[in-house]
């Protein structure tokens, strides 16, 4: 039986202790690929940042909390998989250092010329599918070759955004939506193929259209 990987939910880079950057992603979508695919007959690996969603039981469930993690977690179990779908929303930012004690607005204040600003500096944190698109076998590989799906949350101009994110990440499809997909019971999305062709429209349930996605998976088999 072939295996795929899913990546879900969000990730937390901490600022401090207690505070940390991160975003509204619920893991809903990742939840829904997995009980998805598993209906197609696949074994699933879920890596996932700090969610309430339950997921298929199953599905082995990996449980990280930094972009960095998931990276390195990722890579450890893409091996194995025919391909795999990142439908997490890693965070893309970090800060240079994570301070040992909570910060306090003691420590930031200095004088009436402050206005109580905060000046963070921040860096990228790695790209998990762009560092699976590094590694991942071609058809010609002994091993098989495997695939690569992203989804790409855009605002504005999505398709170009989406097909320049995957090509960079050596995707074959990629899954374009919109912010109304956050943390919603239900999503819509345009599959997109290397050439910018619509491969498939799906709207509704994030089941409904994470059966859709999945079928579409299975031609790249």
């Amino acid at each position: 039986m072939a295996k795929i990987l899913i990546t879900s939910g969000p990730t937390r880079q901490y600022l401090d202790p207690i505070r940390y950057l991160t975003n509204a992603s619920s893991g809903r979508m990742g939840a829904a690929l997995a009980q998805a695919a598993l209906e197609a007959g696949y074994e699933v690996a879920i890596v996932t940042g700090p969610v309430e969603v339950e997921y298929p039981k199953d599905a082995i469930v990996k449980q990280v909390v930094s972009t960095e993690q998931m990276k390195d977690v990722a890579l450890e179990l893409f091996g194995d998989c025919e391909g795999a779908i990142g439908a997490a929303a890693p965070c893309d930012y970090q800060p240079f250092s994570i301070l040992t004690e909570k910060m306090s607005k003691e420590d930031f204040i200095r004088g009436e010329d402050s206005n109580g600003e905060l000046l963070l500096r921040l860096r990228e944190t790695p790209d998990v599918m762009a560092a699976l698109g590094a590694v991942k076998r071609e058809a010609s590989d002994p091993r098989g070759g495997q695939w690569l799906v992203a989804f790409a949350l855009e605002t504005s101009d999505s398709h170009v955004k989406a097909l320049q994110k995957l090509h960079r990440k050596r995707c074959d499809l990629i899954v374009v939506n919109g912010p109304n997909s956050i943390n919603g019971s239900t999503s819509a999305a345009e599959i997109l193929d290397p050439t910018g062709n619509l491969v498939a429209y799906a709207c509704g349930s994030k089941l409904d259209v994470a059966r859709r996605l999945i079928a579409e998976t299975l031609k790249l088999s």
